[in-house]
């Protein structure tokens, strides 16, 4: 008995009635989105960073794009002339001072029908044009209409979009490495900006404006496919990215040169790896580690290898936007 007394259950305290806060999902093949490097430590800030900025450029490129489609109905600009404005009042005292109004006795107004009819007929003939061009210009559209009966239903399917996460644009998904965040991308129109879009518009701006958009955040890539890190499963997951970037029959070929980098798996060898890439790709496309046109990006975090292709990598400081926003010395 003395023994059972000893050992005291361990007490365990549970939220009953409350929702359990889970950790985000881990990285896994098949997603598409931004390798992302930061501070150490600084995982959750920077991901809830590159989100807001991620967002903001995608909606920038998404209104260069199309244009057209805010513009299609041209606003007319015609001057509106109400039938009883200022306007009007002061020209009738102007110019009609002269016309004097009776009021009509009660025993001639039966007597005097006729002209009260003539009366109303004129008005109604002097004054048809202004009524319908009132009216004409305050005719709602049926757009305008529709559009301000569904800003409530839209506020209201954003917010469920936001509570769902399978229907959030950006996810944050684990890579299990420190220093390392990934934004996963989910793409609602096939033909919207791509990733390596939306990074190269990223870093160029910061390039040009010289303007800091994050305190975290260090390197954004693209990255346009993601598979498990072994030599089979790269040279079969990269094929659609290489026919799509490096065709057989080029109008004049690409320079190239691939970047491999590996967190947390030190039993991969790298050199394989390049090689592998390098292989992948055709003939008349060469390597050039000095000043290549594009850069296929290979970055491994555990046992996922994330693949994507940049273009000035060397030029814009490695994507790194710390880099590109701080002075030269």
């Amino acid at each position: 008995m003395a023994t059972e007394n000893n050992k005291k259950r361990k007490n365990h305290y549970r939220p009953h009635n409350k929702s359990v806060k889970k950790g985000s999902y881990p990285l896994r093949p098949g997603v598409e989105g931004f390798f992302i490097t930061c501070d150490g430590g600084r995982e959750r800030q920077a991901s809830q960073e590159a989100v807001q900025i991620i967002d903001s450029f995608l909606e920038d490129l998404v209104e260069g794009k199309e244009p057209d489609v805010k513009h299609t109905v041209k606003p007319m600009n015609k001057k509106i002339k109400f039938s009883y404005s200022d306007s009007e009042e002061d020209n009738e005292e102007n110019g009609e001072k002269e016309q004097v109004v009776v009021a009509p006795d009660h025993e001639n107004s039966e007597s005097q029908p006729t002209d009260k009819q003539e009366d109303g007929k004129n008005e109604d003939e002097t004054q048809p044009e202004k009524k319908q061009k009132c009216v004409e210009t305050h005719e709602p559209n049926s757009e305008e209409v529709v559009k301000s009966k569904s800003v409530d239903e839209l506020i209201e399917a954003e917010l469920d979009e936001l509570k769902d996460k399978s229907k959030r644009r950006f996810n944050y998904l684990d890579s299990g490495c420190n220093g390392v965040v990934f934004v996963q991308m989910n793409k609602r129109d096939e033909k919207g900006p791509t990733t390596k879009e939306i990074a190269q518009g990223i870093v160029t701006s910061a390039a040009t404006t010289k303007r800091h958009m994050s305190r975290f955040i260090l390197r954004v890539l693209p990255i346009e496919l993601t598979c498990y890190a072994s030599e089979e499963e790269i040279s079969r997951a990269i094929k659609p990215l290489i026919t799509q970037y490096f065709p057989t029959d080029p109008q004049t070929p690409y320079k190239f040169a691939v970047l491999c980098e590996a967190r947390a798996n030190s039993g991969l060898d790298k050199m394989k790896i390049i090689n592998v890439v390098a292989k992948s790709v055709p003939e008349p496309h060469k390597v050039d580690l000095t000043n290549p046109d594009r850069t296929i990006v290979v970055q491994i975090a555990k046992t996922i290898c994330c693949i994507g292709v940049v273009e000035k990598y060397k030029e814009l400081a490695k994507y790194n936007l710390r880099q590109l926003t701080s002075p030269k010395p």
